[in-house]
């Protein structure tokens, strides 16, 4: 027997024959998806798929009617998988979660027990979210980078979107690590934020997306985090060091770049793709405990900006519109 209640509320998406419906709605556990762990949602947040999923032409959502919500965390409410008891603390990310599955803009929700983590000591269901899916694929792109031999002593690392979900965690994550960030953005006013975060300088767009006549340029870069995608990785890719890798995680400027052969086979270059959507659950897990621990980014939250089911729409269209100031995290449960 279920633990959901018969009647709760929901944020739901319908795509209809020339647009999408989109709101709150009244809905019942026969609604959700089956699995092993059943939860009362407390947060979830706000990412760019979760705008695209909730727009006629944002080709992200699978199914129709969708519960968007690409991340959420909360507690425990019956738990049929030995791995979870009532009242534990859990959150889910990734996966078909939001997109093909129902996902986090509800006030109850069922996971597969092979989805679900268990919340990292340190972090609240809030902090959790003020993370999220942004937070979690920024943490990816560090361990990955750290993990091929990036160091505080290789020299500065390039951070482009940093006005962005994925831009400011990296920058959050990276500064208290003793790394020497330049934060890229195309929005001036935000370089006072970026510099309190911790950037040792902001660079302006245009810097980052120039054209050049030469394939490759000074080495100046030891690592970078890309979350605009085309525009920037032919910049990118022509002025890393030796040896340094990029982690692309983003493709907010575009999905297609142009660059040559030459900084992978002169400079021993790498491209690493960061695909927070498909990674085994132990690395999951493992993950998350870092952002509990040596990965917590700094200042966790303090900048989010809380909506509710009610308010959604407008951080929806706005991080798909580039408005976005910081995160936009979701007070679901009451």
């Amino acid at each position: 027997m279920s633990a959901i209640p018969d009647r709760f509320r929901g944020y739901v998406s319908e795509r209809l024959d020339d647009r999408v419906e989109r709101g709150v709605r009244d809905l019942s556990a026969a609604d959700l998806p089956d699995g092993e762990v059943e939860v009362r949602v407390a947060w979830s947040s706000v990412n760019y798929k979760d705008g695209l999923a909730t727009r006629f032409d944002g080709k992200v959502a699978r199914i129709s009617p969708l519960i968007p919500g690409i991340d959420l965390a909360g507690e425990v409410v019956k738990s049929s998988d030995p791995s979870f008891s009532v009242g534990d603390r859990v959150l889910a990310n990734g996966y078909d979660l939001g997109v093909a599955r129902h996902g986090g803009y509800t006030e109850y929700q069922r996971l597969p027990a092979a989805w679900t983590v268990p919340l990292p000591a340190g972090l609240t269901d809030r902090d959790a979210m003020s993370i999220g899916t942004a937070g979690f694929t920024a943490a990816m792109g560090v361990a990955a980078l750290e993990a091929r031999g990036l160091a505080p002593e290789r020299g500065p690392v390039l951070v482009t979107g940093a006005a962005g979900g994925v831009g400011r965690m990296a920058l959050a994550i990276l500064a208290p690590r003793g790394y020497e960030v330049w934060a890229a953005t195309g929005k001036a006013d935000e370089a006072e934020r970026l510099t309190a975060l911790g950037a040792a300088g902001v660079l302006a767009r245009e810097d980052v997306t120039a054209e050049a006549s030469r394939p490759l340029e000074s080495a100046r870069w030891a690592g970078a985090i890309d979350a605009v995608g085309g525009p920037t990785l032919p910049y990118i890719l022509r002025t890393l060091q030796t040896g340094a890798a990029v982690a692309a995680c983003g493709n907010a400027g575009g999905a297609v770049f142009a660059t040559t052969v030459l900084p992978f086979i002169l400079r021993g270059c790498a491209l690493l793709g960061m695909d927070s959507v498909t990674m085994p659950i132990e690395e999951r897990r493992a993950l998350w405990a870092r952002l509990g621990g040596d990965l917590r980014p700094r200042d966790l939250g303090e900048d989010a900006t809380e909506v509710t089911l009610d308010t959604l729409d407008g951080a929806l269209d706005g991080v798909v519109e580039g408005r976005a100031r910081g995160r936009w995290v979701v007070r679901v449960g009451a």
